[in-house]
């Protein structure tokens, strides 16, 4: 199998490698060409997955065209350069290919899922688009230490086909067909994490950060549902679990902004000096235009966007996360 790559991030290299590993052929494309030059000469990723060689099978190309024209095209580009990057990528290529989502977030503006953006702008069918999605950071995956994620598509015989592809003895790969709940779990959970790196900031406990989880979970199962969703999606892999490895871990930048924020530093220095996207930060705005515009609760995302955007101090947005009404756990 050919395979190819719009990005060259963490995760993109990350998942090149494992295929190439694998012993599929893969056409990987950096959006900077002097990047594109430091790989082809280095056969590794300093910047983003220093340590890892790569495998005689991965072949660094300088059009975008190129990678776009593998059978399986696999989209690791962060959510809000997407439309830009594939301006430049025929639309005929993606329409004939199965295209594979590893980025994770909302568009701004248009609040479309990446799905729903690539068949906007490409006409890529439901039936040909899998979101992959899970509890997965890409340095843990390359260091080939044991993770499992999911393929979700409108067809099963895609992501089943996807699910074979990626499969491995250190990759364990489920399938569902709820490619909304996925997509948006794997999304709003990074809001939630940007939450959880406030309270670490804030020197918050283990039992302020479980509350968080717990009711990000809810808040994240509302949104999803009120899109047509299942429920029982967000009890999974790229739900409960995503959520839960992104609020705890080291490797979590979206976690990493939440703690700068909460020990008092600006945004826009946070931001500035990482060299990685933090998907959170833009999630934040378009998951709470979302809500609003469903008419769906979702008090967590509006305090994180309050702090974010709009300067409220963290404390005092804690404060009102902590006097709201009191409520049925359950039901609400």
């Amino acid at each position: 199998m050919t395979v190819g790559f719009v990005g060259a991030g963490s995760w993109g290299t990350t998942l090149a490698v494992h295929l190439a590993s694998q012993g599929h052929d893969v056409l990987l494309w950096a959006y900077d060409p002097a990047q594109a030059l430091r790989l082809r000469t280095e056969r590794e990723n300093h910047l983003y997955l220093p340590g890892i060689h790569f495998p005689d099978r991965i072949t660094v190309v300088d059009d975008v065209n190129e990678a776009a024209s593998a059978p399986v095209v696999v989209i690791a580009t962060p959510t809000q350069f997407i439309r830009g990057t594939l301006a430049r990528v025929s639309a005929d290529l993606l329409a004939q290919a199965v295209v594979v989502s590893v980025s994770k977030g909302i568009e701004q503006g248009t609040l479309l899922r990446i799905s729903e953006l690539l068949h906007a702008t490409h006409g890529v069918e439901a039936e040909r688009f899998v979101a992959l999605s899970g509890p997965s950071h890409a340095e843990e995956v390359a260091q080939r230490i044991p993770t499992l994620v999911v393929a979700a598509c409108a067809s099963l015989s895609t992501a089943e086909r996807v699910q074979d592809l990626f499969n491995a003895d250190h990759l364990r790969v489920y399938r569902s067909d709820d490619i909304i709940g996925v997509e948006l779990g794997g999304a709003v959970k990074n809001v939630i994490a940007v939450c959880a790196g406030i309270l670490d900031g804030l020197s918050f406990g283990d039992n302020t950060k479980a509350a968080l989880m717990t009711r990000g979970l809810a808040e994240i199962t509302r949104l999803g549902v009120a899109l047509g969703a299942h429920a029982q999606t967000f009890s999974g892999l790229s739900g409960l679990g995503d959520l839960i490895v992104t609020c705890t871990s080291r490797h979590s930048r979206n976690r990493h902004v939440g703690e700068e924020i909460g020990r008092g530093r600006r945004l826009e220095e946070i931001v500035g000096e990482m060299k990685m996207v933090a998907e959170g930060v833009t999630t934040t705005s378009s998951a709470h235009q979302l809500a609003a515009r469903l008419g769906v609760e979702t008090p967590i995302t509006n305090e994180v966007y309050r702090v974010l955007f709009e300067e409220k101090d963290p404390r005092e947005a804690t404060y009102a996360l902590m006097t709201r009404q009191m409520k049925h756990e359950i039901w609400t």
